[in-house]
């Protein structure tokens, strides 16, 4: 069974990007994927700096993380634009995530061998798609296989109903089959 690692890069409390990575999450269990979600909020971490590193290790909270990163086999990741690029709290939690604990540890091992799906939902015309190229970019460059398909969602602020789907149909099951085929394809991979 695949493990999947589900979150969104935005903190807001009512953030359209968790709305979405819910969605997606929820077409990856359809196919037998156990999915866990969770929020970066709750992984609280002072912004990357390799002094504090150096003097103070690695924060805890950001071993936690990449612990969680390190149980599962892929990622399901949405992520509004900030600025034509993700957000900064993403960025952070994966350079966090991205050090190693000891000399012994290979490079990247959170990322390595990882498969994601990524997606996005913003309030403007393109949906979020320019910072997914980033991300996209930042992810492949670490060690993650990105899958081809992605999902943008635009004007996000009336694309979403009261109970987290989305009005469009379409949309809705494209952000489902993303999770489902990020499962589909992992398990494949493990096979």
């Amino acid at each position: 069974m695949p493990k999947i690692l589900a979150f969104s890069g935005s903190a807001r409390r009512a953030s359209y990007n968790s709305q979405l990575v819910r969605i997606a999450a929820a077409g990856a269990k359809e196919v037998g994927a156990d999915v866990n979600i969770v929020d970066l909020v709750d992984y609280p971490m002072p912004l990357f700096n390799q002094d504090l590193e150096e003097t103070e290790g690695i924060p805890s909270e950001a071993l936690v993380f990449k612990h969680l990163l390190m149980e599962n086999d892929g990622f399901l990741i949405a992520s509004p634009e900030y600025n034509s690029s993700f957000t900064p709290l993403l960025k952070n939690a994966i350079d966090w995530a991205s050090r190693s604990e000891s000399e012994e540890e290979p490079p990247l091992v959170a990322y390595q061998g990882k498969v994601a799906g990524i997606m996005s939902a913003s309030p403007g015309a393109l949906g979020g798609m320019r910072g997914l190229v980033f991300l996209r970019m930042l992810l492949g460059n670490i060690g993650v296989t990105v899958l081809p398909k992605q999902k943008t969602i635009r004007k996000a602020y009336e694309a979403f109903n009261g109970d987290g789907s989305l009005r469009n149909e379409r949309d809705h099951q494209a952000v489902l089959n993303l999770g489902r085929e990020l499962a589909e394809t992992i398990q494949k991979l493990k096979s």
